[in-house]
């Protein structure tokens, strides 16, 4: 008798949204235990499927290509990406806003004042959109962790990044100029109806 394939949900294996997804997953009745599994894949006790715990980035990715069936990954990341995604469910878990700031008490009062300035950020693509669709020529710098930093050592005049409490912003005397989205945790992939028929909810 042949086996039927495990459905695979792909989700951030470390990080802001790891713990919340797995506290989601059992709420719909899955069980499953971390340490007795591989790094990566978490097979469940009680439904044919398992859990794929990679990069939040390439949550997408695995989908896309069809080695997970689901993905568990914030609006954020889908918003950075050129290609499209149905987004099955919104989970109400991973608040956060991708927003532009600047130092307090600096040259730029208003998103106006960005054009022909210096941004740091580690999502080129949301940014770069955002300046377009006002006309902007703002000059983009792509780098990865740490964005907070540019303004103080003189790499930025202004910053482009995920923010939840805005500790981090307080602590390097930035503010808020403007939020470009907000984000939460959502579900993608295939049609809902094939999760539905092997979780509880």
């Amino acid at each position: 008798m042949l086996k039927t394939k495990k459905i695979r949900i792909a989700i951030q294996k470390n990080g802001r949204l790891c713990e919340a997804s797995l506290l989601y997953l059992k709420t719909v009745g899955l069980k499953f235990n971390l340490e007795s599994s591989s790094r990566y894949v978490v097979p469940c006790f009680n439904k044919n499927l398992e859990i794929l715990l990679v990069r939040n980035s390439d949550v997408p990715e695995y989908v896309k290509n069809g080695a997970a069936d689901f993905g568990i990954v914030g609006q954020n990341v889908l918003y950075e990406r050129k290609d499209k995604f149905k987004v099955l469910k919104k989970l109400g878990f991973g608040q956060c806003k991708l927003i532009i700031a600047v130092p307090k008490g600096g040259q730029i009062k208003n998103v106006r004042d960005l054009d022909g300035e210096r941004i740091a950020t580690s999502y080129p693509h949301s940014l770069k959109k955002f300046l377009a669709e006002r006309g902007f020529n703002a000059a983009v710098i792509n780098i990865k962790g740490s964005v907070e930093i540019a303004p103080e050592i003189g790499l930025a005049d202004a910053i482009c990044d995920i923010t939840q409490t805005g500790k981090t912003l307080k602590e390097h005397q930035l503010r808020v100029l403007t939020t470009i989205i907000k984000s939460e945790a959502v579900l993608i992939g295939k049609e809902m109806s094939k999760l539905k028929d092997i979780m509880n909810k």
